[in-house]
C-alpha cells in the first residue's frame, strides 16, 4: 500500500520546500510601502526559483510574522489565501501552514487547493508565545464540518521555539499522535527554524511509529547533512538552507535549491 507522500508526491523521499510569506498585515513588522503587491512579488519570486531547482512539492507559511501568534487574524487568511492561489504550482503539490493556528492552515488549504498542512496539533508547550495549548479534536472535526477531509495532516511533534510540559518520550508522543489523534505523518524539528534535530530523535520516532506514517525532517536540513538524515526518514521539509547565505529571511538562492536536489537525487538512486 502506498504510503501518503507516494500518493502525494509519487517520488522516494520528496522534498517540500518552504515558501516563506513576508509579514503579513497586521503584523509588526508588516511593510506598509510594499503591501500586499509586495508580498505576492516577494513570494512569486521564490516559488519560482524553487519549482525550477527541481523540489517535489511546496509549503507556504507566514514565517515573517513574527512574533507569532496562536490565533490567526481575517485579514492573514485572506492575504494568504489570496498570494497562494495566484501563484501555487500545477504540476506539483502544495500545503498550507500557519504559525500557530491549525484552523487558519486548513481553511487557507481548503480555498486554494492544497494537498495537505502542517501544523502542531497535540501536546501543551511552555513557548515564546506563553502557555500552549492544543486542541486537535476540534480542529479535525472543523476540518470534517468544512468539507476538507482530503487534507492531509503533518504533524509536528517537536515545535520550534517551544518546550513540552510533561515528560513523555518523544517517540511515545509521536506513536500516541498518530494511534489517538490520526496524524497522517509525523514531523521532527530542531529549536528554531533552520536548526536540525539530534539524530536519535529521529532514529526513535521511526522505532515508535513504524510503517504506519512516514516520518520527515521538518527542519534543519542542509547540503552536508541531508545524506544522513535521508537514510532514517521519509521526506524532508527545507526552507532556510536554500535561501540566499542560508539565512532564514533572505530570498531563495536558485544555485543552492539545485545543489541540495543533486545531492537528493543521488541519495535517491543509490537505494
Amino acid at each position: 500500500m502506498k504510503s501518503v507522500l507516494q500518493e502525494l508526491f509519487e517520488v522516494e523521499k520528496p522534498v517540500i520546500a518552504m515558501v516563506h510569506f513576508p509579514p503579513l498585515p497586521g503584523t509588526p513588522l508588516y511593510d506598509e510601502k510594499r503591501g500586499v503587491a509586495g508580498i505576492l512579488e516577494s513570494v512569486a519570486s521564490d516559488t519560482a526559483k524553487l519549482l525550477e531547482g527541481g523540489v517535489d512539492g511546496l509549503l507556504f507559511c507566514n514565517e515573517g510574522d513574527r512574533p507569532y501568534t496562536l490565533k490567526a487574524g481575517a485579514e492573514a487568511v485572506a492575504v494568504m489565501s489570496r498570494v497562494i492561489a495566484e501563484v501555487a504550482p500545477k504540476d506539483r503539490p502544495f500545503g498550507a501552514d500557519f504559525l500557530w493556528d491549525p484552523q487558519a492552515a486548513i481553511a487557507i488549504a481548503l480555498a486554494t487547493g492544497a494537498s495537505f498542512v502542517r501544523e502542531v496539533f497535540t501536546g501543551v508547550y511552555d513557548s515564546d508565545m506563553g502557555l500552549w495549548n492544543t486542541d486537535v479534536g476540534a480542529v479535525l472535526r472543523y476540518r470534517r464540518y468544512i468539507g476538507a477531509t482530503h487534507l492531509k495532516v503533518f504533524y509536528n511533534v517537536t515545535p520550534e521555539f517551544a518546550s513540552p510540559l510533561g515528560n513523555r518520550p518523544v517517540g511515545l508522543v509521536a506513536r500516541s499522535a498518530v494511534v489517538s489523534s490520526l496524524a497522517d505523518a509525523i514531523l521532527v524539528s530542531g529549536p528554531m527554524a533552520g536548526a536540525e534535530p539530534d539524530l536519535s530523535s529521529l532514529l526513535e520516532v521511526k522505532a515508535h511509529v513504524g510503517e504506519q506514517v512516514p516520518v520527515l525532517l521538518n527542519t534543519g536540513a542542509k547540503i552536508d547533512n541531508i545524506r544522513q538524515f535521508l537514510s532514517v526518514v521519509d521526506g524532508v521539509i527545507v526552507g532556510s538552507s536554500l535561501k540566499v547565505d542560508g539565512y532564514t529571511w533572505n530570498p531563495v538562492d536558485l544555485e543552492r535549491v539545485r545543489a541540495f536536489m543533486a545531492v537528493v537525487r543521488e541519495v535517491r538512486a543509490s537505494h
